[in-house]
């Protein structure tokens, strides 16, 4: 038996139950995943957004170095005359080795945490879910077996940060923010790097073949990705890791030292600061924790990957998500109390929303719908769809609890928390709104781009569902 055979299995199913398989060439299969054809629609964003992703990371972190986070003055710096791309290029710090050094050892020691340190919290936190988890059933049929640590990785690595910063001074607190520009270089490099490679492997070695799709168009192969769960060896996955380390672990370090930059210039640390730091803590702390569970969403279940989700997480993520922060150790906002009461409300009442959806969703599956939601035994629509393998497998689809308000109401948790963080940074600057912003078009696309899947991969039971559902975020709205 081969390494990817023993980490992968087909699953036989039985002829019963929500997600038995059973062999049924009756009906006709359907198109389930990431399209095997670009349209010119498509193609467009995607040459857009490789061309101009990096510049927009860029833009904004350079308006906080130079110009106090206002993206209105370089602009205008730009169209008077005052500045040039090049004047401006050339006062932003360049790559050096000591962040090449910082950042290595970084990666380096998430990767030793991910590969080399097995679970154990599972074995001491009553109710979370680590160690050898079971992902879910790729488009070829297959299911793969992933290390969850994730939670273990923060809580280490956070503990050394806090130790070092009280105890053992091996470094600064602020030494982020201090190298905050020259990291930019650096990251840009892993994250090119990582979506290359994978780009090359996928047509040289693949993990699996099965699950690789070549649309015939390069530049939406290498944004989109060719393999499905690209591995090296038995346990190293790509996408796992990636998404969830280094970009998520460093996102609360990110935070932590924006905060000691402020007690650095200011002597003291704001309330706003506080409430970044807290509310998106829990959303981290919160993704460790249903890290098992976070295997069956569509990052791991749908998404190939490539520059999309390789960049996008060295990059993008550490860097843009973490704007409110930033912004604050440029201009610092002490909120009154009754906006900063409003805020942590809102914040945590997005969580809650979000999280009670996505454990209601859970739970359901877990049992086969042989439970209660808000007290009552949940509704469902009977589904079926065909993997590639030819087998027909049923699920479920909840029409109760936060499900049978609206088809992605944690979705809108999520919004309600991300609108959250920019509201604690006042409304001086619109650069702390980028974050909304952005995370309304990604989740009202990724709520068309999914349903598209569900529609391809469950027919008309799909169209049942969304009769019994009509809305996506919104109720009555939208």
């Amino acid at each position: 038996m081969t390494t990817g055979e023993a980490v992968r299995k087909r699953h036989k199913g039985s002829s019963n139950g929500a997600r038995a398989g059973v062999k049924n060439h009756a009906k006709e299969p359907v198109q389930w995943g990431r399209a095997w054809e670009v349209d010119w629609f498509s193609l467009t964003g995607v040459i857009l957004l490789l061309c101009f992703a990096p510049f927009i990371v860029f833009f904004f972190i350079m308006a906080c170095d130079q110009y106090q986070c206002s993206i209105t003055h370089p602009l205008l710096d730009l169209y008077n005359g005052d500045a040039t791309l090049l004047t401006i290029w050339n006062r932003a710090p360049s790559f050096t080795w000591a962040a090449a050094k910082i950042y290595a050892i970084w990666v380096t020691f998430q990767v030793v945490l991910y590969m080399c340190v097995p679970d154990f919290m599972h074995k001491i936190l009553p109710g979370y879910v680590g160690g050898v988890q079971e992902g879910a059933r790729t488009p070829a049929g297959l299911i793969n077996k992933y290390e969850v640590n994730g939670l273990q990785c923060w809580i280490i690595t956070h503990v050394l940060w806090v130790a070092n910063a009280q105890y053992f001074h091996w470094f600064s607190p602020t030494i982020i923010i201090d190298n905050w520009i020259p990291l930019l270089w650096c990251t840009n490099i892993l994250g090119y790097a990582v979506s290359t490679f994978a780009f090359i492997k996928a047509y040289l070695f693949p993990t699996n073949p099965e699950d690789c799709k070549f649309t015939g168009n390069i530049f939406y192969n290498y944004m989109m990705g060719i393999e499905f769960n690209p591995r090296i060896g038995k346990w190293f996955d790509f996408k796992l890791f990636f998404n969830g380390r280094p970009g998520i672990v460093a996102w609360t370090l990110i935070n932590l030292s924006y905060a000691a930059k402020q007690q650095e210039l200011y002597g003291h640390v704001t309330n706003s600061m506080i409430l970044v730091n807290v509310l998106q803590a829990i959303y981290v702390l919160d993704f460790f924790w249903n890290e098992a569970w976070y295997l069956k969403t569509i990052d791991i279940c749908h998404d190939h990957f490539g520059w999309y989700l390789g960049w996008g997480d060295c990059v993008w993520l550490p860097f843009l998500y973490t704007l409110q922060g930033l912004y604050l150790v440029y201009n610092p906002v002490q909120l009154a109390t009754p906006h900063a009461t409003g805020v942590l409300i809102l914040g945590l009442a997005g969580y809650y929303i979000f999280r009670s959806g996505n454990h209601q969703k859970d739970l359901f599956r877990r049992t086969e719908g042989n439970c209660k939601i808000w007290g009552k035994k949940p509704t469902f629509i009977e589904c079926s769809y065909r993997s590639a393998d030819g087998r027909i497998h049923k699920s479920k689809l909840m029409t109760s609890g936060f499900w049978g308000v609206a088809r992605h109401m944690n979705y809108t948790g999520d919004l309600m928390g991300s609108l959250a963080y920019c509201l604690a940074c006042g409304g001086e600057h619109l650069l702390p709104y980028f974050y909304i912003v952005y995370m309304t078009i990604l989740l009202v696309h990724r709520c068309i781009r999914d349903e598209h899947r569900c529609s391809n991969k469950y027919g008309k039971d799909w169209e049942r569902y969304t009769a019994a559902v009509p809305y996506r975020l919104l109720p009555n709205i939208f």
